[in-house]
């Protein structure tokens, strides 16, 4: 095992890594709307989305992989009336590839965030 580490994406807030690479495999960690410095960034599901997205696309590259690579992600919702919203924004990201995903309401997200996702790739 491998962990990864890029500062083109906030730090861990808490006893874990960003990703880890595994058999072949890459684990991202779920990310929130947080900027490199480890500002929240937007205040609405489409911003905090699109930072999300971005994020999770730095890590993957840190790692040698790339959103073609993801085969299953994660969404958690603070609210599932914001699913076409998110699904939107997600699609942006996913143009040609279509992975695997489950998308959940939760009762809170880490700093009160709008979105959190996570994703399994291969390397």
């Amino acid at each position: 095992m491998e962990t990864v580490s890029t500062d083109n994406a906030p730090q861990a807030i808490g006893p874990y890594s960003q990703a880890v690479k595994a058999n072949g495999f890459l684990f991202c960690s779920g990310q929130i709307a947080l900027n490199k410095n480890g500002d929240m960034v937007g205040d609405d599901a489409a911003s905090q989305a699109n930072q999300v997205m971005k994020n999770l696309y730095e890590v993957l590259i840190e790692a040698g992989s790339s959103f073609d690579k993801v085969v299953k992600t994660t969404i958690y919702l603070d609210n599932i009336d914001n699913f076409q919203t998110v699904n939107e924004v997600y699609a942006s990201y996913f143009e040609r590839h279509k992975p695997a995903r489950v998308t959940v309401e939760v009762s809170r997200l880490p700093k009160d965030a709008l979105v959190e996702i996570d994703c399994i790739a291969i390397i």
